[in-house]
């Protein structure tokens, strides 16, 4: 059996430098917009996405990448005899996973395996990070994909929005809710459980007191994760110096490898908007 291969889809928020360090392959979602569609991190940017969502009042639609297109993607890996597992985006929340598999059945391609991982954005991340550290010490795509289903539950991925408009717009919460978060102040934390988000808890004040509560409050829950790397994802913010100081905080604790930084993309900052940020991790 030839390589194992880690494969994920655009919304799994890693930055390009990990991307290229681990040598992970992305197929991106698309974005439509005025009855266009472009592909996620290639043909359109976070900034343009909330820049037309803005102009449009609206959220622009967002798909898996069509059959053709996914085939295209696993056909260099079938012939080069990899074995591959790709890790997408909840079924919960898209197609993606099911995309997948028809092209690796159309394709024939019998070391093809899907992990649906319950979760979004360096939710996601996590998942595929850590099953390309397995792949590099030697285990088996069985092995590997046994392990990151296992432990789909022990990823603890949550966000506080400063506003409830984009994701209203989306359909994911109603007006009258985004207009009474905005009129009361409230800044939700969005956790993600089983595959699908719901609101965890609710902060009241200014944005930046907001996330730095919601980090506090997480410090047993930290001390007591997987060292291996914790993640601080967001939209673009308003106040960057916030980030800087929510990694500072991270590092103080001592406890993680790694404090890794990345940037929300164009599906998770189109339902979240600018000023969203998150702190996801494993548990033990």
């Amino acid at each position: 059996m030839g390589k194992v291969r880690i494969v994920t889809d655009s919304t799994c928020d890693l930055s390009q430098e990990l991307l290229d360090r681990y040598d992970i392959k992305v197929i991106p979602l698309c974005i439509i917009m005025d009855d266009q569609s472009y592909k996620d991190g290639v043909e359109v940017k976070t900034e343009d996405v909330l820049k037309w969502s803005n102009d449009n009042k609206t959220t622009p639609k967002t798909s898996a990448a069509n059959l053709e297109d996914a085939s295209e993607f696993l056909r260099p890996f079938q012939e080069a005899g990899e074995e591959v597992i790709y890790i997408g985006i909840s079924e919960d929340m898209s197609t993606t996973c099911n995309v997948m598999r028809l092209a690796g059945e159309e394709l024939e391609f019998e070391n093809f395996h899907v992990i649906n991982s319950m979760n979004l954005s360096t939710g996601i991340g996590l998942q595929v990070l850590r099953a390309a550290d397995l792949a590099a010490k030697g285990k088996s795509a069985q092995e590997i994909y046994d392990a990151i289903n296992g432990a789909r539950e022990d990823v603890r991925a949550s966000f506080v929005v400063d506003t409830l408009v984009f994701l209203s717009r989306g359909g994911r919460c109603s007006a009258v809710t985004a207009l009474l978060a905005s009129t009361l102040k409230i800044k939700p934390r969005i956790a993600v459980t089983l595959g699908k988000m719901g609101v965890s808890k609710k902060y009241h004040g200014n944005f930046d007191k907001s996330i730095i509560k919601y980090v506090h409050e997480m410090e047993d829950d930290l001390l007591a994760a997987d060292p291996s790397r914790v993640f601080i994802t967001h939209s673009p913010m308003e106040n960057p110096a916030l980030v800087e100081e929510i990694k500072d905080y991270l590092k103080s604790l001592k406890h993680f490898d790694e404090v890794l930084e990345t940037n929300a993309g164009c599906v998770i900052s189109s339902h979240c908007g600018p000023n969203c940020l998150g702190v996801l991790f494993y548990q033990k």
